[in-house]
């Protein structure tokens, strides 16, 4: 048997059954509207000798969601957790139906003490708790944040991340290694010398490259007002890029950009990453592989592409943080007016960039995968509003209104070393980030 999600009903026959009955038919409802797919048994299992028959069988989830309709002590937890060491636990407890001075209907509170304390026993790390009844509004939106978590937690265990070249000089923050990738995270890194891209990027005549030409007309504005040798060698590395990917099943990239496409290819990389973004390959540049990733934890949650930067400027009486880079956002994200602008490198002065502020969002999350001083990963996750801002610099830019104070968010991230690259998230996914946190064990910094 298996699902995403696999709900574990617990309790003891002693309590009101009609009550812990009633919330068990409302939280399976909530559940398969949140999940897909949700595996569950009949009704409340009684007894650990209930819950061990339950899962004999059971493949492993995305998720359990361990839920006390009544007390029950941590005998039943420990049944899910001897079978499945790894797998995320939500712990859910529900309100007490009624309180008018007579029995007691549900206790389903202290059974979660019970099994919380099994549960910080078995795996010592922060475990997503939910308190609330399945009609609640923040019941639902906590429930969802955690199945989110879970799928996002399962889903890099499929994912395939490119390190294209080597980081540049002084930029070895983003360079990761293939068993660090895939001990914390479960991904697969695969490495690629840049000039195997190139030499492929190469072999294209332009006939052979002309529809992908023909996309980036498509995407973007002005492509044909760069000269027609960068022109049409951006079109055959488009073809070599997106192919390389597509053949290898690669869904997150970090190429190395300079100096190599400038003086060995002559036609910059940065308008292939922006398109590759708007295909679903979350694409960063100066071979980041740390921040390829965080750009797709968060394409993944969002559907959206990410914006990839750095830090700019700081205005303190906006309570702003500018972000940039060179020109490779994604063509979806530009500004309405001007569409996906071409340019070129603002240092290099050799074209295709894009060139664009990015569309303003309500809500929007800044996250990074980060190693702290001693190589521990932690997490940076803020959270904020996009503003209706035009291009603040040549390149991709977005102007970023923090929830807290930006001058103290920017003191604190310099002082504690953090990487000068960050993703910014079209969308408050904040907390489905903070619970894949613990459910991998990495604390938010």
């Amino acid at each position: 048997m298996s699902a995403p999600v696999v709900y574990v009903p617990i309790g003891v026959p002693t309590f009101h059954q009609e009550s812990a009955n009633a919330a068990f038919r409302a939280s399976l409802s909530l559940l398969r509207s949140l999940s897909g797919e949700v595996l569950a048994p009949e009704g409340p299992l009684l007894s650990p000798t209930a819950v061990g028959e339950f899962l004999e069988g059971v493949n492993e989830p995305a998720l359990f969601v361990l839920q006390n309709t009544t007390f029950a002590n941590a005998a039943y937890a420990c049944e899910l957790l001897t079978r499945f060491r790894e797998t995320p636990v939500l712990l859910w407890t529900l309100r007490e139906p009624v309180i008018d001075g007579g029995r007691l209907r549900l206790n389903s509170l202290t059974g979660a003490y019970s099994a919380g304390n099994a549960i910080r026993r078995f795996r010592d790390r922060p475990f997503p708790f939910v308190y609330g009844g399945p009609g609640e509004e923040a019941t639902k939106t906590a429930l969802r944040a955690a199945i989110r978590a879970a799928e996002l937690k399962r889903a890099l265990t499929e994912l395939t991340l490119a390190q294209v070249g080597h980081t540049p000089e002084g930029f070895g923050f983003g360079r990761a290694q293939d068993l660090d990738m895939l001990a914390v995270f479960g991904v697969r890194l695969v490495s690629v010398e840049v000039r195997e891209l190139l030499d492929r990027a190469r072999s294209y005549s332009d006939a052979e490259a002309a529809e992908f030409l023909a996309d980036a007309e498509r995407r973007t504005v002005g492509l044909a007002g760069t000269p027609e040798a960068n022109r049409l060698g951006f079109a055959r590395l488009y073809k070599a890029y997106e192919t390389w990917t597509r053949e290898y099943h690669i869904g997150a990239l970090a190429s190395r950009c300079w100096p190599d496409l400038f003086t060995a290819y002559g036609t910059p990389v940065c308008a292939v990453l922006g398109i590759l973004n708007d295909l679903g390959v979350a694409a960063s540049c100066e071979t980041d592989a740390w921040g390829a990733l965080s750009m797709w934890m968060g394409q993944f949650l969002t559907g959206t592409p990410v914006f990839f930067g750095d830090p700019v400027s700081l205005d303190e009486g906006e309570n702003t943080l500018t972000f940039w880079h060179c020109g490779t956002a994604a063509c979806s994200l530009a500004r309405p007016d001007t569409g996906a602008a071409i340019g070129e490198h603002c240092n290099r002065h050799i074209g295709p960039t894009l060139e664009f502020g990015c569309r303003p969002a309500d809500r929007a999350t800044i996250f990074r995968v980060g190693r702290a001083p001693d190589g521990a990963f932690r997490f940076l996750i803020e959270t904020g509003e996009i503003l209706d801002r035009p291009k603040q610099f040549f390149g991709t830019s977005l102007v970023l209104r923090l929830d807290e104070n930006a001058e103290e968010m920017v003191r604190r991230t310099v002082r504690d070393g953090w990487e000068p690259h960050f993703a910014v998230i079209y969308g408050d996914v904040s907390e489905e980030l903070s619970l894949l946190g613990d459910m991998l064990g990495i604390p938010r910094g």
